[in-house]
């Protein structure tokens, strides 16, 4: 979708969107234009079970006067409350009111209400921004050849009309790129594991290359070099070779403060030899979100060349039930050299990420690292769908990445971690095992990666219950979410930018 800014005027033709704040009451525009068209607008919102609230819209189409335009008017909700958050579920919001009326461009009027910030150049920025990320639809595979084809038409462009427009466009530049880093982790997400293997994946990092980042892969004769038989183990029953993928972005200063982004990239996991049950298998192909969610933030970082140094990397492995498969009872030792007992070779993604944070703080020594995967059911348990479970082994580590995720409405949930779950994952037979009782499994899971970061500032975000959703969001359709990608370019932005 395009997206530009203009000067602005009163368009006669096309699709005009035009803001209705709390109680029904209309936008400066809104009232001006209502005259114009003797009370068409206020009288289609009287008459309408319209409330103003956020995202909410109706059509006056060709009212008396404007035979070629038509209006939608959309909820603005309190103007108090009208920050940055709430101008890009408005912007989502227009995205859907003009696909309701089958429209493909439309023109917004860009009006502060009453008692809103005055910066219009900020809200139009994130009226945009939230426009972008709504109108995200994964199609790719929709022909229409068996006559059942529901694909959306898109929006093609919307053109926003603000006093200061070259303002706004340069306000809305890095969101853009931020917005580009979410389409594209939501495109990993959602591609099919048939074409979706650790090779393609490790194609698709490559492409970062023209961003600026540093690119590095490595395939299994590597990995068996450094020792990482975790990571190994839970790939050897797949014909698909397994990838790690380091990437580096160094917009800092030289010997700067950095942080290291790591992530489970599970291309398909079918439990292994503890195979899943098949209801609900396909969902499985969002079990690379962790490695997604890392690849579209330093796509989004190099996108808006942000002034600091991350490294991110992915540990790509496919898990899969055959003869030469890891079988429960193994004993696999690591690349940190503790020794490792698989219990349950469906508790795959801690050994993918036990050896990716060993290389990760041993080669790059970063002041901190955050890990993401989609790694236990038992937080969706805890913590449902909307909120991501957080671990973490230093209280302002956990505070600066829940205040990150608040600015960009991206919701964290600090849960403990304490001696009392680590000695649940204690064998006789080796070092640790790789899962503890029933209860508390999403902790115990964090115990266990813990034991992998060698006393390192570290954060675990376990995102099993956001990376995905089955239910139509403000800022997206069902799907792939991209959760992360903007939280953690806002807690780098806060925390590592300039230093």
């Amino acid at each position: 979708m395009k997206i530009s800014f203009a000067e602005p005027k009163v368009p006669t033709r096309g699709i005009v969107v035009l803001g209705v704040g709390a109680k029904n009451k209309l936008s400066s525009q809104a009232v001006r234009i209502d005259k114009q068209v003797d009370g068409a607008l206020s009288r289609a919102v009287a008459a309408a079970r319209f409330t103003g609230k956020l995202g909410e819209h109706i059509a006056v189409l060709a009212p008396a006067g404007r035979k070629n335009a038509s209006y939608l008017l959309v909820g603005t909700a309190e103007a108090k409350e009208f920050g940055d958050l709430n101008a890009q579920t408005f912007g989502a919001g227009v995205v859907r009111a003009v696909q309701a009326v089958g429209g493909s461009d439309a023109t917004i009027l860009m009006d502060a209400p009453d008692g809103a910030p005055a910066d219009l150049d900020d809200l139009a920025a994130h009226l945009a921004y939230g426009a972008k990320l709504r109108s995200y639809d994964y199609d790719k595979y929709k022909t229409g050849a068996a006559g059942t084809n529901n694909k959306k038409d898109p929006v093609r462009s919307l053109t926003i009309m603000v006093p200061r427009p070259a303002v706004a466009r340069r306000r809305y530049s890095p969101l853009a790129a931020i917005a580009d880093g979410v389409e594209f982790s939501r495109n990993l997400v959602s591609e099919p594991s048939n074409v979706k293997t650790p090779k393609w994946m490790s194609a698709q990092c490559r492409k970062l290359s023209k961003l600026g980042v540093k690119v590095e892969v490595m395939g299994e004769a590597q990995m068996r070099k450094l020792r990482m038989h975790a990571l190994l183990g839970v790939g050897q029953g797949s014909v698909q070779e397994s990838q790690c993928v380091v990437m580096r972005w160094d917009g800092g200063k030289p010997k700067g403060k950095s942080v290291a982004l790591v992530g489970k990239g599970v291309t398909f996991d079918t439990g292994g030899i503890s195979i899943k049950p098949a209801s609900g298998m396909e969902d499985m192909i969002w079990d690379m979100g962790g490695a997604g969610t890392v690849i579209g933030a330093m796509y989004a970082l190099a996108g808006r060349k942000a002034k600091a140094n991350v490294v991110g990397v992915v540990g790509l492995v496919e898990n899969m039930p055959d003869g030469n498969a890891q079988r429960p009872g193994d004993i696999v030792k690591s690349m940190s050299g503790q020794t490792i007992e698989v219990i349950n070779t469906d508790a795959e993604g801690r050994l993918v990420l036990a050896d990716m944070l060993w290389y990760t703080q041993k080669r790059f020594k970063p002041d901190a690292m955050i890990d993401l995967a989609t790694l236990t059911g038992a937080v969706m348990v805890a913590l449902g769908r909307e909120y991501a479970g957080l671990y973490a082994n230093k209280d302002s580590l956990a505070e600066g990445i829940i205040n990150a995720g608040k600015a960009v409405g991206e919701k964290l949930w600090h849960l403990p971690l304490d001696p009392a779950y680590d000695k649940q994952i204690n064998t006789p037979r080796a070092d640790m095992k790789n899962v503890g009782p029933r209860w508390g499994g999403s902790i115990t899971a964090a115990q266990f990666l813990q034991r992998f970061t060698n006393g390192l500032d570290w954060a675990h975000l376990d995102i099993a219950g956001v990376a995905w959703s089955d239910t139509d969001r403000p800022l997206m359709a069902r799907g792939a979410t991209g959760f992360g990608v903007r939280a953690l370019d806002r807690f780098v932005r806060d925390n590592y930018e300039g230093k």
